[in-house]
């Protein structure tokens, strides 16, 4: 199964990142072995996201920018309004990346 880096720059992604540079500083892991773990952790995180995330959202703002390159959408939204069945949640700005899933059984 082929896989984007996408949740890598989240902020679990971040720390987990930050965490294995340190291990690998430290001389507890080797590089190898951290991308491994990295390559896994992508994985793990759009099977998870695929299987377990049953809820839906929609989304309201208005468009700053948007960008479509290497089959990649990146939409940057400014007074964005994120509505649920139980909960309403304004952000001032927000960075939406989005890959076609197809692309991932290829």
């Amino acid at each position: 199964m082929a896989t984007f880096e996408l949740y890598r720059r989240s902020t679990i992604g971040m720390c987990l990142t930050e965490t294995l540079d340190e291990m690998v500083s430290n001389g507890v892991l080797s590089p190898e072995l951290a991308i491994q773990v990295l390559v896994q952790f992508d994985k793990s995180m759009t099977e998870a996201l695929e299987s377990q995330v049953k809820s839906k959202v929609s989304i309201k703002g208005h468009l700053h920018t948007y960008r479509f390159c290497d089959n990649v959408w990146t939409f940057i939204l400014q007074g964005a309004i994120f509505k649920n069945e139980e909960n309403q949640e304004n952000v001032g700005r927000v960075k939406i990346v989005a890959c076609d899933s197809k692309l991932l059984t290829q």
